[in-house]
């Protein structure tokens, strides 16, 4: 996406122009082999960022671009342009014909963010709702003016975006770190269930797959010059002794949009992620892969890169407590109901020896007047025959 791109890639093109700069004489490249090279012209579809207006912000994206005015500027705006939403003001000189397809967006996110909130309330079986008021929770548009797209509805969308895709990363380390830890604590646990020889056996081959998995051929660093003439090499099938910064980015810049975005830019670590991890072995995890390929993808970004593990005995720890924690409130829910289960079983019983006992009662007191009708029914038959004989 192209704000993503302009936020966060900044620092890739640097790169690319501090290698440029330290070729000492320019190199005369093949312009034949250059066009020869088997490039995808087609559209790359823009990956999904997680945002929940992810859809809304790559139409809006998509209808700004077709306006000739608006493209130029956004080609020539920096970081702190986008930022700051001065760019957002150039939305006044787009063409009525983008404008109107904007109003029309938007009217469908505020119609879709209302179903989402009735969806919600009738869930709850709430009434009353008040939708101008519960549209204020959504930042990404001006809910005072659900029917035009205004300069403010472009601001907001970009700060939004900005706001939320510089957590999306974070939250995806802390989702990988989750895995990581849950991965671990259920090989100790499932150690625990094994006797001691059957546990060493165990402990052995984990220590033999981690050192088959770090035998590997060199890694390069990621974007640096060795990694990229690799991928000219190998990859574009060049010569590396032509290799060039400028023809190399624009072989890459697959969409020709003039930035390497997030795919077009961790397609380059594949390379380097395969000489480490292949989906046969059992001793690679693709999680870790992918986790890896986000590294890389961040460390030409920022120009930092984390050597540390993906977590600590430390951090493994607090998460084993707080997943013991979660058991005994879990172990105390089951005992609490079973004891529910048991009290609801006793009165039961209760219950049924009191109707046993009352349907006793009730046949013996029948019995008893019968007994009573029999008696009484013997005597006045009696009587009958002695009235009769006389």
């Amino acid at each position: 996406m192209r704000w993503r791109t302009l936020l966060r890639q900044y620092c890739f093109l640097l790169i690319t122009c501090l290698l440029t700069a330290l070729e000492a004489v320019p190199i005369d490249i093949d312009k034949t082999k250059v066009q020869n090279i088997p490039v995808e012209s087609a559209k790359i579809e823009p990956p999904d960022t997680g945002l929940y207006y992810d859809e809304y912000l790559k139409q809006v994206i998509d209808v700004l671009e077709t306006d000739k005015h608006f493209r130029e500027k956004l080609q020539k705006a920096d970081i702190e342009e986008i930022k700051s939403g001065r760019l957002s003001k150039e939305l006044d000189l787009v063409s009525h014909h983008v404008r109107t397809k904007l109003d029309e967006l938007k009217r469908q996110e505020v119609g879709r963010l209302r179903m989402l909130i009735k969806a919600k309330l009738d869930s709850l079986q709430d009434i009353g709702m008040d939708h101008q008021a519960l549209l204020k929770q959504f930042d990404h548009l001006n809910h005072l003016n659900p029917d035009k797209f205004e300069s403010t509805d472009l601001d907001m969308l970009i700060k939004a975006a900005t706001n939320d895709l510089e957590h999306y990363d974070k939250t995806r380390h802390e989702e990988f770190k989750k895995y990581e830890m849950m991965k671990e604590h259920e090989r100790r646990e499932y150690l625990k269930t094994l006797n001691e020889e059957k546990r060493k056996e165990e402990e052995s081959k984990f220590e033999e797959m981690k050192k088959k998995h770090e035998n590997h051929p060199k890694v390069n660093h990621p974007g640096s010059k060795d990694q990229l003439k690799e991928v000219w090499e190998e990859t574009d099938g060049l010569d590396p002794n032509d290799f060039d910064p400028k023809t190399f980015f624009k072989l890459h810049d697959v969409n020709s949009d003039g930035f390497l975005d997030e795919q077009e830019l961790e397609a380059l670590f594949t390379k380097e992620l395969e000489k480490v991890y292949d989906p046969k072995n059992e001793e690679d995890d693709m999680v870790e892969m992918e986790e890896e390929r986000l590294r890389m993808r961040e460390h030409v970004m920022n120009e930092t890169l984390d050597q540390q593990q993906f977590f600590t005995e430390e951090e493994l720890k607090e998460y084993e407590n707080i997943i013991a924690l979660q058991e005994n409130e879990l172990k105390k829910k089951a005992d609490e109901l079973q004891k529910q289960k048991e009290e609801l079983q006793r009165q039961h019983d209760q219950l049924e020896a009191q109707k046993l006992e009352y349907h006793q009662v009730a046949f013996c007191q029948k019995i008893m007047a019968l007994k009573k009708i029999s008696g009484a029914l013997l005597k006045a038959c009696v009587f009958v025959t002695y009235f009769i004989v006389l």
